[in-house]
């Protein structure tokens, strides 16, 4: 009967250190995944935060620019296709073409003077301003977070706990490739940017 003993208080030794590298770490990936999808919905909010200021600001516009249909189907369409988004990489494509869409609809209210001196547009661009911005940091804390989370899942002995559970790799906010070059928006009120010639 010692004899079975022995190999018995080995195996649950064993299971009990196993337990204590193993619970951790899959805690640990949890609540990394828990912060990762965190991140995400604070984007989701902020895109629609964003949305929600649209519709007023193309109806303003719209006002004084009603011929400019391509830029408000455009919008329409952006909008919709951040909605209608199933994975991170579709919102972030579907927000560069948001963003590229509100970039044109700023630049053709500067052609009109009546426009821009309106307070209800300078209150929407200054609010569209503010939500941007929000975006942009909602955007690097995602990517911070994913970040942690793909190096703890691909790292040893993460990436082995990550494998048997299922955790997968995150992807990244990306920025399109136009993200390089600087939008000429100008979000002055007036529109008397110094750096325009």
């Amino acid at each position: 009967m010692k004899k079975y003993l022995i190999p018995i208080g080995v195996f649950i030794g064993l299971i009990i250190f196993v337990m204590i590298l193993i619970v951790p770490r899959y805690n640990s990936l949890i609540n990394l995944d828990e912060d990762v999808n965190n991140a995400e919905s604070n984007i989701d909010t902020q895109l629609q935060r964003r949305a929600d200021l649209i519709p007023n600001l193309v109806n303003t516009v719209q006002e004084y620019a009603d011929h400019e249909e391509e830029i408000f189907t455009d919008i329409a369409e952006a909008r919709s296709n951040i909605t209608n988004a199933d994975n991170m990489e579709e919102v972030s494509e579907a927000d560069s073409d948001m963003r590229s869409a509100l970039s044109r609809l700023i630049a053709v209210a500067e052609n009109y003077p009546e426009l821009q001196a309106s307070d209800q547009f300078t209150g929407l661009r200054d609010e569209l301003a503010g939500a941007e911005n929000r975006i942009a940091v909602s955007r690097q804390d995602y990517n911070t977070t994913v970040q942690e989370y793909n190096r703890n899942t691909r790292t040893f002995p993460g990436n082995l706990i990550a494998g048997i559970f299922g955790f997968e790799e995150k992807p990244y906010f990306e920025a399109d490739e136009s993200a390089d070059e600087v939008p000429e928006v100008d979000f002055d009120s007036g529109g008397n940017d110094s750096g325009d010639e």
